[in-house]
C-alpha cells in the first residue's frame, strides 16, 4: 500500500516563538496570584523548615515582605496567624478580638499599601485550643451552627480592620450565607467573600500545620472537610456556596484536584481559586533542591496546569519567584 502524503503537521504551529504565541490557549501572570503570609507577634522573622523560603513573619517582616510582593508585581496577599497557647481557647475567642494579630496586621499594611488586596482566613483552628476549625463538643463532635456564629463575628472583625476579601476555609455549612448577613449588616456589603468551596481533607496540608502548630489534637477533619474520593459532591457545595452569595470560589489543593478545578469551571460564572498548598510547594522546593528536577520549569508548569483547569486566582508560595521568573522570560 502506498504511503498517503502527509499533510497535517501541527509542529508547523510549534516552529518558533512568535508562533506558538499565537495560539497559546492559557497563559499565566502576577496579577493571577494571591500571596499566601504567615504572621506572628514576635520581633524576628522565623524560617519554617518545611517550607524553605517561607517564614513566619514579625510586624516589620511583614511590611517588608508586602513591599517587596507589590515591587514582583504581586498585589494580593492573604493572611495565617501563628497564635501563641495563650490566645487558644476551646471556643477560639481570639479570633475576633479588634486588636488581634491579623486585625493589627491588616490595619498596618492598608496604612502603608492602600492599593494591596488583603484577603482574611475565616476557621478556628488558630484559634482553638483543640486545633479544629469549629468549635468542638464535650464529646468530641463540631459543632456546625455555634461555630458559624463565631465564624460571622471573626468575619466582621477582620472587615472592620480593612480586609477587603473575606475567604472561610472551615467548611461548616451554611457559614457562607451567615458571613454575609453579618457582613451586610454591619455596612460592609463591598467586603467580598472567596469560599473554599471544595476543600479536601488532604494529606497535603502538613506543613501548613507545623508552619501554624495548627494541627488537631485529636481525630481528623474528615467529618467537615470533603472526602478526596469524591466529585460530584463538589457541584452540591458549589449550588449552595451560590445560593449563599459567595462571590469566588476555591478548589483546595490545586494540582491533585485538577478534575475538580475543571468540574467548578463547566459548572458556574463566577470566578475560580485554587491554593497549591504547602505540601505541593515543598515537595517541588525538595525535589529542586536535591537536582531531581528543574524548580523553576516544574513550578511554573503547575501553576499553568492549574490555569489550564480553568483557575482565574491561584493561591501560592511561589507568588513572588514565579513573578520574577514570568517578567525575566
Amino acid at each position: 500500500m502506498s504511503q498517503l502524503p502527509l499533510i497535517a503537521r501541527p509542529r508547523r504551529n510549534r516552529k518558533s516563538p512568535p508562533v506558538r504565541a499565537w495560539h497559546r490557549e492559557t497563559w499565566l501572570t502576577a496579577d493571577h496570584f494571591v500571596y499566601p503570609l504567615f504572621i506572628h507577634a514576635g520581633p524576628d522573622d522565623q524560617p519554617i523548615g518545611a517550607m524553605p523560603g517561607c517564614s513566619r513573619l514579625s510586624p516589620e517582616g511583614l511590611l517588608r515582605e508586602a513591599e517587596g510582593a507589590l515591587e514582583d508585581g504581586v498585589r494580593s496577599l492573604v493572611l495565617f496567624p501563628a497564635e501563641p497557647d495563650e490566645h487558644k481557647t476551646p471556643r477560639g475567642d481570639h479570633a475576633w478580638a479588634s486588636d488581634g494579630l491579623v486585625q493589627r496586621s491588616l490595619r498596618a499594611l492598608k496604612e502603608r499599601f492602600p492599593e494591596l488586596v488583603l484577603c482574611t482566613d475565616v476557621a478556628l483552628d488558630p484559634y482553638s485550643s483543640d486545633g479544629h476549625d469549629g468549635i468542638v463538643s464535650e464529646d468530641g463532635r463540631i459543632l456546625n451552627d455555634e461555630t458559624v456564629a463565631v465564624l460571622s463575628r471573626q468575619a466582621v472583625s477582620q472587615a472592620e480592620a480593612g480586609a477587603d476579601v473575606i475567604a472561610p476555609s472551615d467548611m461548616m455549612d451554611g457559614r457562607v450565607g451567615a458571613i454575609r448577613e453579618a457582613l451586610d449588616a454591619a455596612g460592609y456589603t463591598e467586603v467580598s467573600i472567596l469560599s473554599y468551596t471544595a476543600k479536601y481533607a488532604s494529606g497535603f496540608y502538613g506543613p501548613f500545620r507545623e508552619a501554624l502548630d495548627s494541627a488537631p489534637r485529636f481525630g481528623d477533619k474528615a467529618t467537615y472537610q470533603m472526602d478526596p474520593a469524591n466529585a460530584r459532591e463538589a457541584l452540591r457545595e458549589l449550588e449552595l456556596d451560590e445560593l449563599e452569595g459567595a462571590d469566588i470560589v476555591m478548589v483546595k489543593p490545586g494540582l491533585p484536584y485538577l478534575d475538580i478545578i475543571k468540574l467548578l469551571r463547566d459548572h458556574t460564572a463566577l470566578p475560580v481559586a485554587a491554593y497549591q498548598v504547602s505540601g505541593e510547594y515543598s515537595m517541588i522546593k525538595a525535589a529542586g533542591a536535591n537536582g531531581w528536577i528543574d524548580e523553576r520549569k516544574v513550578a511554573l508548569e503547575s501553576l499553568m496546569a492549574l490555569r489550564r483547569a480553568g483557575t482565574d486566582v491561584i493561591f501560592t508560595y511561589y507568588a513572588r519567584q514565579a513573578a520574577r521568573w514570568l517578567r525575566d522570560a
